[in-house]
């Protein structure tokens, strides 16, 4: 057991630790597409993911509704 150890709940928090910035210069133009389309492929699966998470809390919000 860990004893003497508080519980912070903040612990429990996902950190939001933005990545660095790469470096666009270097990159070839071919290269460039590319990354534009794993941003592309990146966005879209955030907007799915904020769309489920809408339907859930619709659902949410009809059975607590008062």
């Amino acid at each position: 057991m860990l004893e003497g150890y508080k519980l912070d709940l903040n612990d429990l928090e996902p950190k939001n630790v933005k990545p660095k910035p790469i470096n666009l210069e270097v990159m070839s133009i071919e290269a460039l597409y590319d990354y534009i389309g794993e941003l592309e492929d990146e966005i879209n699966r955030t907007k799915n993911e904020i769309s489920a998470k809408e339907v859930a809390r619709k659902g949410a919000e009809k059975v607590f509704k008062i």
